[in-house]
């Protein structure tokens, strides 16, 4: 039987998924310090951030559909537990390849909030969807933001191995609250895992709307990854001279994403949301002038972050509520397909920022932000159109 979604199940949700997801962005204030530790370029520890996001696309490839056949509390239990490990690894090594290997493992380990955001969307009423989304992601964005706030506070003071040792606490206490508070909701489909892998890409093929937020979703947050893989280095620069604990404090900037996260989800629920990520996108090409034209003063990064943070969280909320739409029974199928793109995206990115910058320095960065964003609104307006001219003809047609 279904559980009824109350306020308190959806703040539990909310919480399990900002916690969770925080480990996937601990690292970004600290790449300078982590790059010190090891003596090595921002290319190579780069890399680090790049292999996370590689190792997350591949834990949901092939985790996620387990959610559709599999007791969710069971699973979501195991893999924060996996989680819990790694982060144990990765807080005790001194190796560079020991660090390399962990945080790939901990990308495939760490697929909790992917997990818990369909299972959302599922137990909410239909008329609602993007409402609670925008809810369950306000969580997401907390965790986000003092992720990196507290990573940088205590990279800055106790170095970067405690950050570590603390995170695998955190990841302990979120599979008590999983065991003792989270509903043992089971609601599987009655097929082989082989098959519902499969199914996945059926699923894809048939689906043009999940193909459009896919490649909106990977191009935008490859865009996100670019700025935050850089940053630590920009501002550690001679321009100036700041440590990690100034990065952390940026991560605070982007309050306003975890504002308008129920806003967005409410929009998406009344209007295209092809509509909303246009404006969405053009709001991160706004953000990323500023980095390029103004990234030589505070103002003008604190200015960028902000339409930054706001812009691409009002995408992947509008992108979220237009795929679970599409079905109730294939829901994470949906979400696994989508996510691996996004955060493949999101590793390119991690790379190509640290390349440009290592090769020409932060107007490198700029420049192929913008270059993305550019590809990312063609296609997104190319597919509203098209959507557009279908509803016309269907319209003239009855």
């Amino acid at each position: 039987m279904k559980p009824i979604l109350t306020s308190r199940l959806l703040l539990l949700l909310a919480i399990i998924t900002g916690f969770s997801v925080a480990n996937l962005y601990y690292l970004q204030p600290l790449l300078s310090e982590v790059g010190i530790s090891f003596q090595v370029s921002p290319t190579t520890v780069g890399s680090a951030a790049m292999l996370t996001q590689i190792g997350y696309a591949i834990g949901m490839l092939f985790i996620l559909p387990l959610a559709d056949m599999v007791n969710k509390k069971r699973l979501i239990c195991s893999v924060a537990l996996g989680a819990a490990i790694i982060l144990l690894i990765i807080g005790i090594t001194n190796s560079l390849w020991v660090f390399l290997i962990a945080t790939l493992l901990l990308g495939v380990f760490f697929v909790t909030p992917q997990l818990i955001i369909p299972l959302g969307a599922e137990l909410a009423d239909a008329q609602k969807r993007g409402a609670v989304i925008g809810k369950i992601m306000s969580g997401l964005f907390i965790g986000i933001l003092l992720s990196r706030t507290v990573s940088g506070f205590i990279g800055e003071y106790f170095g970067w191995h405690m950050v570590y040792f603390i995170a695998s606490g955190l990841m302990l206490f979120i599979v008590i609250m999983v065991v003792f508070y989270l509903p043992n909701y089971h609601n599987a489909q009655s097929v082989k895992y082989l098959d519902l892998f499969l199914s996945m890409f059926q699923i894809v093929k048939q689906e043009k709307t999940l193909r459009s937020a896919a490649l909106s979703g990977g191009l935008t947050f490859a865009v996100f990854s670019i700025f935050w893989t850089t940053l630590p280095f920009w501002l550690a620069s001679p321009q100036y001279s700041f440590g990690p604990q100034v990065v952390g404090i940026f991560g605070l900037v982007g309050v306003i994403g975890v504002i308008a996260a129920p806003v967005v989800g409410k929009m998406a629920d009344r209007r295209s949301p092809e509509t909303t990520i246009s404006w969405a996108i053009v709001i991160v090409i706004l953000s990323y002038l500023c980095f390029l034209l103004l990234g030589k003063h505070i103002f003008g990064l604190v200015i960028g972050v902000i339409l930054l943070d706001l812009g691409i969280q009002s995408c992947h909320i509008s992108n979220q509520a237009r795929i679970f739409a599409l079905s109730d029974t294939a829901s994470n199928r949906i979400n696994t397909f989508y996510m691996v793109s996004y955060f493949c995206g999101g590793a390119f990115g991690s790379w190509l920022g640290a390349f440009c910058y290592t090769h020409w320095g932060w107007h490198g960065v700029g420049v192929s932000g913008l270059v993305l964003l550019l590809i990312a609104l063609g296609f997104n307006l190319k597919n509203t159109n098209y959507r557009a001219k279908r509803s016309i003809r269907l319209m003239v047609k009855n």
